[in-house]
This record gives structure tokens, C-alpha cells and sequence, in this order.
């Protein structure tokens, strides 16, 4: 069964995507969506954007929408990967590159330095800072980074890299939602 929803902003504004239905994939709401889009205006333009657990696409399909340079979507389940590469297709995307690979496993690869990375592990699995040590320690990040980090509400977030600054931090529903910054 397929699933929609609608882009916000930028070039494909209105436009849908579909996504397949799988166990835990829940697209970041369009409400949350606009929020980050807001914290991070001006902050997308020309710049190289990181999606890690992509699921729906969501963020990324925004971000480019909204004039990134470059999206690389990572993401291990083969259907929703090949969900990704049709809307990619469909929005005749080159911007956007998918890789289909469990995150940790890619983030153990060839860092490469990100402006922008979206973050939106499974939930009850625990990924989200163990992601982050990673995105940190492994090199991934350019100064300045903005790390945009969505979880269950009540997960406990201690154990961020020290060098993260909390830039705003909300909650809808069961989602808890925050931007961090990369401080060098």
C-alpha cells in the first residue's frame, strides 16, 4: 500500500511523494516539518544535506525542494529505497542521491563533510546518540553544522557530543524534535 504527503516549500511545493506503509516508517508530520524548515531558513541554499534513517524521504525531498546543493538519503530497507529513487525520479531530482545501507555501516565509511544532516532513527531502538557520537567523531560534520535530531519524546539525549549546541528543541505529541548546532 502506498502513502502520501505533500511537500511544503520551495521549487515542488504541493507536490507528493508516496511512500510505501512499513512497520515504524512515520514521516516526520508536516506540521514539524514547517517548524524545521523555519528554524533553519536560510540555512539550506547551496548547502550539502545528510539524511540518515530517510524512511518517507520527507526531509530531504524538502530540503532540495528548497534549493540544497546535494541530499545523500541513506536508508536500509530495499522498499522504501526504491520509494525514494521513483519520487526522486518523478521530481527529476539530481541533486538527490540514495544509498541503500544501514546508517551506521555508512557512517563507518569515507566521512565527508555535511552543512545540514537530518536525523530520524526507529524508534525503541536507541540509535539516536550513538548516531550522533558518530556523526562527530567520524568526521561528518563541516564547522557550524546543523543537526536536526527527531526521537520519542521521552528518550533521554545525554551523552551528545560536547561540542553540540541544543538551538531549539520541541515536542508534538509523542515526537520530541530538536536543532543542534556544531560548535568547532
Amino acid at each position: 500500500m502506498k502513502n502520501k504527503l505533500r511537500i511544503i516549500g520551495g521549487e515542488w511545493r504541493s507536490r507528493q511523494v508516496s511512500f510505501v506503509d512499513l512497520p515504524g516508517l512515520r514521516p516526520t508530520p508536516a506540521r514539524v516539518r514547517e517548524t524545521l524548515f523555519n528554524w533553519l531558513q536560510g540555512e539550506i541554499i547551496g548547502k550539502r544535506c545528510l539524511d540518515l534513517y530517510a524512511g518517507s524521504g520527507a526531509l530531504g525531498f524538502e530540503a532540495a525542494s528548497r534549493g540544497a546543493a546535494s541530499v545523500i538519503q541513506v536508508e536500509s530497507n530495499p522498499q522504501a529505497c526504491r520509494s525514494l529513487k521513483e519520487n526522486s525520479a518523478a521530481l527529476a531530482a539530481n541533486q538527490i542521491r540514495i544509498v541503500q545501507m544501514d546508517v551506521l555501516r555508512y557512517l563507518a565509511g569515507d566521512a565527508e563533510a555535511f552543512d545540514v544532516v537530518f536525523m530520524d532513527p526507529p524508534f525503541a531502538r536507541n540509535l539516536a546518540v550513538q548516531t550522533c557520537q558518530w556523526l562527530e567523531e567520524k568526521g561528518w560534520l563541516a564547522n557550524h553544522a546543523k543537526i536536526y535530531v527527531e526521537t520519542e519524546c521521552k528518550l533521554d539525549l545525554s551523552g551528545m557530543p560536547a561540542n553540540w549546541q541544543c538551538l531549539k528543541s520541541k515536542t508534538a505529541g509523542e515526537v520530541g524534535y530538536h536543532l543542534f548546532e556544531r560548535l568547532s
